[in-house]
């Protein structure tokens, strides 16, 4: 019992280091996109405030909650590995 908790908190951890790395990631091609966006339209206001919104707006969306898969994909696939591998 003791190795499978030291398992699920070394996967924790190495899931939330993913997890954040890829959140940053994501946010920052979102405003790489949002800068080039705003170049490209020379839309008009300041630049800062309009991809100041788009992250905004970018935060409540349904791609930076699916993010959140880093943490379920891999814990199905153990969860349902180690059940096939004891009871089938």
């Amino acid at each position: 019992m003791a190795a499978l908790a030291r398992m699920l908190f070394i996967g924790f951890i190495v899931l939330t280091i993913i997890y954040v790395c890829l959140s940053f990631y994501s946010r920052a091609v979102r405003r790489r996109k949002l800068e080039a966006e705003w170049d490209a339209a020379r839309g008009p206001g300041n630049r800062e405030l309009f991809v100041r919104e788009g992250l905004e707006a970018y935060d409540g969306s349904l791609r930076r909650k699916l993010i959140l898969g880093v943490y379920v994909v891999p814990s199905v696939a153990v969860a349902l590995l180690i059940y096939l591998t004891n009871f089938a």
